[in-house]
């Protein structure tokens, strides 16, 4: 090997038994975190996510690039989400303005919630189930989750029923898209009695309701998508056990590297929340501006 290399044997021994630099040390003590971090995630964790937990649970302070380097080195990266299929949209008959405006970042806990439903399909059957969940967009919790098998009134306003439970005071700004549940009478008449403004996505735009359907792409990416069921029960637990991950233990960069309850819990216990800005984003820039020309050219 030594002769193939172009080295001396000497130099090879004397490299084998030198005193390793303390970056070197350190290193392999982060390949071995990186690993363990991979496995345990199931492989959905990207370098910054990475950088993360291993910054908050080792008590360290990497970089992300240092971290990005090593997994790029071991082959490590995060799973890639599926592409949506094409959707057609149905016509409902009673619908809202869109009053959020992709306004996506909130000043407290129940000022705005996103709400949506989405299906998982039970493997080796014809069966589906259906997820209706409501997103506080000040923490992006998820204030309340029903599961069913059908995806009607009930399995939403249940959704809503629970929400109310765990938040009795609340008169947040409702949004949601065009679905038939969230424009019927009754749903409707609901939020009026709490005192709740109704806001719907325009048709065709899910980054209207960005949140809510960015989380559906995190639950399917991070816990649908890479795990197998046997049946429908094993489906369900892990929804659950992976709806209280993302509550309580899955840090976000964007809160100081806490979870949405820890966020939320803070919140509650302050006089004056802290505020965590939302990064730009191009589109939302370039819908707001276009909104805004669209204003001037009303009011001329």
């Amino acid at each position: 090997m030594c002769k193939q290399l172009n080295i001396s044997r000497a130099g090879y021994y004397k490299w084998i038994h030198r005193d390793k630099p303390a970056n070197e040390v350190e290193n392999e003590q982060l390949v071995l975190w990186i690993k363990e971090y991979h496995e345990k995630f199931k492989h959905t964790l990207g370098y910054r996510r990475m950088r993360n937990y291993i910054n908050r649970d080792k008590n360290k302070h990497y970089s992300k690039r240092r971290i990005q380097r090593i997994m790029r080195v071991l082959g490590v990266k995060s799973v890639i989400r599926k592409k949506r299929k094409p959707y057609r949209h149905s016509t409902p008959q009673t619908t809202a303005e869109n009053v959020l405006h992709r306004e996506f970042e909130a000043t407290k806990p129940n000022e705005k919630w996103g709400t949506d439903v989405t299906e998982f399909k039970v493997p080796m059957s014809n069966k589906k189930v259906y997820l209706s969940a409501i997103l506080d967009f000040y923490d992006k919790s998820v204030v309340s989750y029903v599961l069913s098998n059908r995806n009607d009134n009930k399995l939403v306003f249940d959704t809503y029923d629970l929400a109310l439970t765990h938040n009795p005071k609340g008169t947040p700004l409702f949004h949601s898209d065009r679905g038939f549940q969230y424009t019927s009478k009754v749903f409707q008449k609901k939020l009026k009695e709490q005192g709740m403004t109704q806001s719907m996505s325009r048709v065709g735009c899910c980054i209207d309701n960005g949140p809510t359907e960015g989380f559906w792409g995190i639950i399917k990416a991070e816990m649908y998508y890479v795990s197998e069921f046997c049946n429908e029960n094993e489906l369900r637990h892990a929804i659950e056990e992976y709806i209280d991950y993302y509550n309580n233990y899955r840090y976000q960069e964007r809160f100081n590297n806490l979870a949405p309850i820890e966020v939320r819990k803070a919140a509650f216990n302050s006089k004056q929340p802290l505020q965590y800005p939302i990064p730009d984003n191009k589109r939302i820039q370039a819908y707001k501006a276009e909104l805004e020309k669209k204003k001037q050219r009303q009011s001329a």
